[in-house]
């Protein structure tokens, strides 16, 4: 029968080659890049496997004059660089269905800096470095005639390599504000040559890179273009219905595949907290306008209607993604099968862009699989049946519970699953109804559909358990997932002593559960991710007069390396909320607090009804030591705690937590052996 999706499924040319569908992941950061090339390729040959028609690297540098440390990304420097990449081209042609292997070539200038070549970089005027850390304490060097000139043939030489690698799609990349082709389409560009001034000169080096790039390769590769259409700067920066819309009108019918977004990554990429499926294409819908070439855009999109209406109504051919091919490699094939239901959605929290930006493999919070189908040979579908007919008992349904009942179900065991409370998803239930983090429900929602689905998993739940409850059901393994609860005390990174004094003292947990402060509260964050913002959000939408106080040097400073700051320091501004930095509470009162400037230790007395403590978290492990006992005289056979009752951390690491111990059961484990494989 016709489907709805059907063109989701319809190939699509893009010059030489042809794409088997019109779902396209297109370049993304992961981690591994030149370090761990077996980790990325085995990482991009499973998204080929899940159904994407085209598979794309993440930047890769094509020259040691820009080199991208810190960060562990691509490289096609010399010939030594192509079995590497043979591996991935390898792995993506593998798939069943013909998928294409694209790469994005870069050549970055001002973000480039060079800390491991100590190479002097290119850019359009000597500028400050914005790379690395994006405050480094240098400059590029004003790019000579003669130095663009190298940098087409070093790009030329980059695509034959790519091409001998196996490569389908060759890129020329011009996006994020990173690349050397975008900082000289920039009206900033203030060189008086052929390369500066008019739209036209300013044009010229990224239609060189275009046209060189065809001339090596075209005759068997695609060549795509990467481009930002609007740096939401305003008449500051690019814009899409002024300079770039001009931009594509004299390049339309050049490259064969234009993919188009907004500029810089936090843009690009911006969590759900702040914006929806679809919310580029107000900037990206000109494109198509303007070219006959088959056109890639992104915006998170998870619901395959959305897809399919994207391309019915002209904004793009193709459905870009990074993120939602991340917590999915198979969602095309689910939506060939009809698996609707099946799709494990992209929550938006940008977990996976930590990968790059702490320097670490990519992992994600729906899909715990994500990073390891290299070192651990783990299947987003397929795990390891049953070895036993033994019942398992899991105490506590949060995230961790969730996902290992989920695992051992799909296994073939036969689970137990209890909560204390009437609704399921432990800490994601309660974060989920916080301000702008209600797709982060997906991750218990997914989870229970696939529960439901299972004949093997019993879910009970209302049903609190005590160690004497959990031995009278005679279940010979347990596993407790029963999280943790927020500290009242002060105590955290910061102070590791309690805050003295008698105000009237709320946790995260109270205001969860709907218990909130009232007048002028004070919110204390040592935990430096979402929940200190959230929570600011929550009590200044409430009516509360709120200050958020934080030892760390910025507030949400851990939200950097999720691209979200900038943008939650707005939303607090916006919202009046008092932001104070580099202090700690050193004690209080039922109206007052006394904090410390951690740098000159200098005192100050604000007036407070309420201090809400987001800091530490303690977990709830008495059931454990309770059950410990059992263990060792031999009335269980396995005890097994996870997620926040074990170590206290992010959803991602107790979805982890909880899948490790799915995958882990009825296996012999030794703790003095590494537990995956390690790249050399």
């Amino acid at each position: 029968m016709p489907s709805r999706y059907d063109i989701l499924f319809q190939p699509i040319q893009i010059g030489p080659v042809t794409a088997p569908n019109r779902f396209y992941q297109v370049p993304h950061c992961n981690g591994f890049g030149w370090r761990m090339p077996k980790g990325m390729a085995a990482m991009r040959g499973m998204k080929a496997e899940g159904g994407w028609g085209v598979v794309c690297t993440e930047e890769t540098e094509i020259h040691y004059t820009s080199d991208l440390s810190p960060f562990f990304e691509g490289r096609i420097w010399s010939d030594d660089d192509i079995p590497a990449w043979q591996v991935m081209t390898e792995a993506v042609h593998r798939s069943a269905h013909g998928a294409l292997a694209g790469i994005e070539l870069t050549y970055n200038s001002h973000d480039a800096s060079n800390l491991y070549s100590r190479a002097s970089a290119f850019g359009p005027r000597s500028m400050g470095i914005t790379g690395g850390s994006g405050y480094e304490p240098g400059q590029t060097r004003a790019a000579t005639k003669d130095d663009l000139k190298q940098v087409r043939k070093w790009h030329r030489n980059a695509a034959i390599r790519a091409k001998k690698a196996g490569f389908d799609i060759i890129y020329c990349y011009a996006a994020h504000n990173m690349t050397l082709a975008f900082h000289l389409l920039s009206k900033h560009n203030d060189r008086s040559d052929e390369y500066g001034g008019s739209l036209e000169n300013r044009t010229r080096f990224f239609r060189e890179l275009i046209e060189d790039t065809k001339e090596a390769v075209g005759d068997t590769c695609a060549v795509a273009v990467r481009f930002a259409v609007d740096e939401l700067l305003g008449a500051d920066g690019m814009q899409f219905d002024g300079e770039a819309h001009d931009i594509v009108a004299m390049l339309a019918e050049l490259p064969d595949l234009w993919d188009v977004n907004v500029s810089s990554w936090k843009n690009d990429s911006t969590t759900s907290r702040f914006e929806k499926e679809g919310n580029q294409e107000k900037y990206i819908s000109f494109v198509k306008k303007l070219t006959t070439k088959p056109v890639v855009g992104v915006g998170r999109y998870t619901s395959p209607d959305s897809m399919a209406s994207a391309i019915e109504r002209g904004i793009m051919d193709m459905i870009g993604a990074a993120r939602p091919s991340i917590a999915d490699p198979f969602l095309p094939n689910k939506i060939k099968e009809g698996r609707y239901e099946d799709i494990r959605e992209c929550i938006g929290c940008n977990i996976c862009v930590t990968g790059d930006t702490r320097f670490v493999p990519i992992r994600c919070t729906q899909n715990p699989t994500m990073g390891e189908e290299f070192r651990r040979g783990w299947h987003p579908e397929i795990i390891a049946p049953k070895k036993s007919d033994d019942e398992i008992l899991i105490v506590g349904a949060g995230p961790a519970g969730l996902e290992a009942a989920r695992a051992l179900g799909q296994r073939g065991y036969h689970v137990i699953l209890t909560d204390a409370k009437r609704e399921a998803g432990g800490r994601v239930a309660l974060e989920s109804s916080l301000p702008n983090l209600s797709e982060w429900r997906r991750v218990m929602d997914w989870r229970l559909a696939q529960i439901q689905k299972i004949p093997n998993i019993y879910f009970y739940p209302s049903s609190p358990m005590t160690a004497k409850d959990i031995l009278e059901a005679g279940a010979p393994h347990v596993i407790l997932a029963t999280g943790a609860t927020w500290r009242r005390d002060g105590v955290g990174r910061y102070l590791s002593h309690p805050v003295k004094g008698n105000a009237k003292i709320f946790t995260p947990d109270d205001l969860m559960n709907a218990n909130l402060p009232s007048g002028k509260v004070l919110i204390y964050d040592d935990d430096h991710y979402y929940m200190g913002g959230v929570l600011a959000e929550l009590l200044a939408q409430n009516g509360c007069n709120v200050t958020l106080i934080t030892p760390a040097p910025t507030i949400s400073y851990w939200t950097q390396f999720t691209l979200e700051q900038d943008r939650i320091l707005k939303r607090l501004h916006k919202l009046n909320v008092t932001l104070l930095e580099n202090h700690f509470i050193a004690s209080h009162t039922p109206t007052t607090a006394t904090v410390t400037n951690v740098i000159s230790s200098a005192e100050s007395t604000l007036a407070c009804d309420a201090i809400v403590m987001v800091t530490d978290r303690i977990p709830n492990d008495a059931l454990y030591h309770e059950l410990k006992p059992a263990l060792a005289d031999g009335q269980l056979k396995s005890l097994r705690i996870i997620g926040d009752a074990e170590a206290p951390n992010i959803i991602a690491q107790a979805i982890f937590s909880g899948h490790l111990a799915a995958r882990e059961f009825d296996e012999v484990i030794d703790p003095d052996r590494t537990p995956f494989k390690v790249e050399r």
